[in-house]
């Protein structure tokens, strides 16, 4: 009888430490996410200065540009990976954008508030690219828990999945050109 009380507190305590363990990875996935959502507000923040740099040269394209940066999702701890992709694609766009209308006024791309908001954007966009890679590493972290046996056992039991990783978006292997 102690034996098996014993052996029962023993599968008790690891069902425990597994639980914790997917929880605190789970945990870390969620934050790695949120904090790309917070580096993507930044960076988008620095696009509507660009926006509106560009609204006494192009007042359609200004508009425009604001009409993509209002549609914007913000992303939180609970965001997916395809959320996050659809935020890329359009931040993409609105940049592509910009960076239309600076090449037709050669005096905005010479403007030092100009070149101090590219600055900023470029800032922004490799903060992104570190969270991204933290969220990546995360949940690589969490997945290998997850579909690793005996941890997979209890993973179902409590309700704990694999996780979708963040792919470089189609195009975007290189950093955006900030060349003016």
């Amino acid at each position: 009888m102690i034996i098996l009380i014993v052996v029962l507190a023993v599968i008790a305590l690891w069902a425990i430490s597994v639980q914790r363990k997917l929880v605190s990875l789970d945990e870390f996935v969620k934050n790695s996410m949120s904090q790309i959502g917070v580096q993507m507000n930044s960076r988008w923040d620095a696009l509507k200065s660009l926006a509106e740099l560009v609204q006494s040269y192009d007042k359609h394209e200004y508009q425009t540009l604001m009409d993509v940066i209002a549609s914007r999702k913000t992303l939180t701890r609970e965001s997916s990976a395809g959320e996050v992709a659809s935020q890329e694609s359009s931040f993409a766009s609105a940049f592509k954008s910009i960076n239309v209308v600076a090449e037709q006024y050669p005096e905005l791309k010479a403007s030092e508030m100009f070149k101090t908001a590219m600055n900023s954007v470029n800032t922004y966009e490799n903060q992104v690219r570190m969270s991204r890679m933290t969220y990546n590493d995360a949940v690589t972290k969490l997945n290998r828990a997850v579909r690793s046996f005996p941890d997979s056992v209890l993973a179902g039991l409590f309700g704990f999945s694999v996780k979708e990783y963040l792919a470089e978006p189609e195009g975007k292997t290189e950093m955006p050109s900030m060349k003016f």
